[in-house]
């Protein structure tokens, strides 16, 4: 643990911390109270990590920890050390210049009007379909319930799991 007063600001105390993120080993030092969304989007400059509400409940800020779907604004990035973080910019194929089938199923049904909880659906969609590659409507719905969009009916986005689904059966 080291002390940070480069700005003249009281001295706050920082703890160094090393993540995985999108395959790529990030160490930083951060305060204890960094929310693991912030040092996402402002420490590794990952900005599909949306701040909503800030109390868990509209899942943008979802990514993937370790293979679990964590909502990013619930937990500080020291809780995070050591684990493997896995954002929506993680998902394309950089070698190929492709999208994952899940974005690429979003994009073709339009699920998303002004895109500011997509990549929480996204990540969300991801682990659902890993535990369950063929869910049936119900299970989408209920698989994406702690998930809020503002501006749709949900319809198309439950289209686009559902093609998902039927693009990574292939």
């Amino acid at each position: 643990m080291s002390t940070d007063s480069t700005d003249g600001a009281a001295e706050r105390p920082t703890e160094e911390i090393t993540v995985i993120v999108n395959g790529e080993p990030v160490t930083a030092e951060v305060e204890p109270r960094l929310k693991l969304s912030d040092f996402l989007r402002y420490e590794c400059d990952l900005h599909g990590v949306r701040v909503g509400c800030e109390h868990g409940v509209c899942g943008a800020c979802t990514v993937q920890q370790d293979g679990r779907s964590t909502k990013s604004c619930l937990s500080y990035a020291v809780q995070a050390d050591g684990a493997e973080i896995e954002t929506v910019e993680g998902l394309a194929e950089e070698e190929t210049d492709s999208l994952h089938p899940i974005q690429e199923a979003f994009h073709e049904t339009h699920a998303l009007q002004c895109g500011f909880c997509t990549s929480g659906f996204v990540m969300a969609t991801k682990e659902l379909l890993e535990e369950n590659p063929d869910p049936t409507r119900e299970e989408i719905e209920e698989g994406l319930a702690d998930n809020i969009c503002r501006c749709t009916g949900y319809q198309n986005i439950y289209e686009a799991v559902e093609r998902a689904a039927d693009a990574m059966e292939d």
